[in-house]
């Protein structure tokens, strides 16, 4: 390596060293002339007056402080309608609360019968074949053969036959007749027996009720007794309707409220029904309150198990209200806007009761005061790039007019 290209290896990081050091020299000097960091440092601001200009600035005309990040605007009345702005009064009054729930059709357990034989025999002939059959009051729904009632009919017509002989009534007659109208004989079959002299072999089970055959535990050559159940019958001209009212509305709803009915389903209209019962406890997996009402079925288009729903109405306390239009929910905080003379005021609002078109309002506003409820989002845009900008500005008023309009 030669001697020129030693000196130049060396002499370069001095170079650099130096040029570092002025740079450093430079700095520090300009810091120094405007006096501030790390020479100068301002004072501090008082605390009282810190909070006093802090609180100034976080409290609106009505006393209320205003929501994180929005200031109050002016908006010149020529832009008002150009921007669509729109006010109306905070007021008192009713809401109407609507509750929407599930609610299925169920058989009316009151119109339900279980058909039972009330002797041991076998299944011979079976008239009803298949579940979802209508069957009348008094139709033939099965015939049994019973060791038992035939002993029975040959007993009876034994009596019968010794007292006819002897020309005395025997009370064995009667009490003969008396047990085989015990064991499900009808007073028609008995009549039929005494008028041939002969025992019938199966004895008829008949439907005890109108409707429809739900179930069918048997079949032919079946063994029964009387802890069996041949069929279960359900009166489907009247049904119920069983909602299903979440656990936090439990309280709203109560025996003889008034609901609407749909189930589109059915293509029947909406019909009105009436509370007729509310159950006693809560169904632990839905964590909801069944509530029970009755329906007219006579065209049989309610059918259990059909979905559908029910609203109940229910007649509020009144409470302040404005339009739900008027509120902007940011998910941390709700508030609106305040017309205040000339400016519009952010006010931070606590809700209650929310329904499609109007909300409650517990805390922040008044009877009477004015609220923008139409071109409320084009204001709150505005209301933040102001309180951006005076929070970049260093000192500019919050809330002072800008000296421009919304775009």
């Amino acid at each position: 390596m030669t001697l020129s290209a030693r000196l130049r290896r060396i002499a370069l990081p001095i170079l650099s060293a130096s040029l570092t050091a002025v740079l450093l020299i430079g700095f520090v000097m300009v810091q120094r002339s405007r006096e501030a960091w790390p020479f100068s440092p301002r004072p501090p601001v008082p605390i009282a007056e810190r909070d006093a200009v802090a609180t100034s600035d976080s409290m609106d005309m009505s006393g209320e402080a205003p929501p994180a990040g929005r200031v109050p605007i002016d908006v010149e009345a020529a832009m008002l309608q150009t921007l669509g702005v729109r006010v109306e009064a905070v007021r008192r009054e009713a809401l109407v609360q609507e509750l929407r729930v599930v609610a299925t059709v169920a058989p009316d357990e009151s119109r339900i019968s279980l058909v039972h034989t009330r002797v041991a025999g076998w299944i011979e002939q079976l008239d009803i074949n298949t579940t979802g059959e209508m069957v009348a009051v008094g139709q033939p729904l099965a015939r049994i053969f019973s060791q038992e009632l035939l002993s029975s009919q040959t007993e009876y017509l034994a009596a019968r036959k010794m007292t006819a002989t002897s020309g005395i009534t025997s009370v064995v007659v009667e009490s003969g007749r008396n047990r085989l109208l015990v064991l499900g004989m009808a007073p028609s079959e008995i009549d039929a027996i005494e008028r041939t002299g002969e025992p019938q072999r199966l004895v008829t089970v008949v439907a005890p009720r109108r409707g429809v055959v739900v179930y069918r535990g048997v079949t032919v050559g079946t063994s029964v007794d009387p802890s069996t159940t041949l069929i279960t019958i359900a009166d489907l001209s009247q049904v119920w309707i069983v909602a299903e009212v979440p656990e936090a509305h439990m309280a709203s709803v109560r025996v003889g409220m008034r609901a609407r009915l749909d189930f589109p389903g059915s293509g029947r209209p909406v019909f009105a029904g009436r509370v007729d019962f509310v159950y006693p406890t809560l169904s632990e997996r839905t964590r909801t309150l069944r509530v029970r009402l009755s329906a007219a079925n006579p065209g049989g288009e309610l059918r259990p198990g059909l979905f559908g729903s029910a609203v109940f109405e229910s007649n509020g306390r009144e409470v302040t209200t404005v339009s739900r239009n008027a509120v902007v929910n940011t998910g941390v905080q709700q508030h609106v806007f305040v017309v205040v003379g000339n400016r519009f005021e952010p006010r931070t609002v606590t809700l209650g009761v929310q329904l499609a078109d109007r909300v409650e309002i517990r805390s922040g506003l008044t009877v009477g005061e004015q609220v923008v409820t139409s071109g409320v989002f084009l204001l709150d845009s505005e209301s933040r790039l102001r309180a951006a900008g005076s929070a970049g500005g260093g000192g500019a008023a919050a809330g002072g007019h800008s000296g421009h309009s919304p775009k």
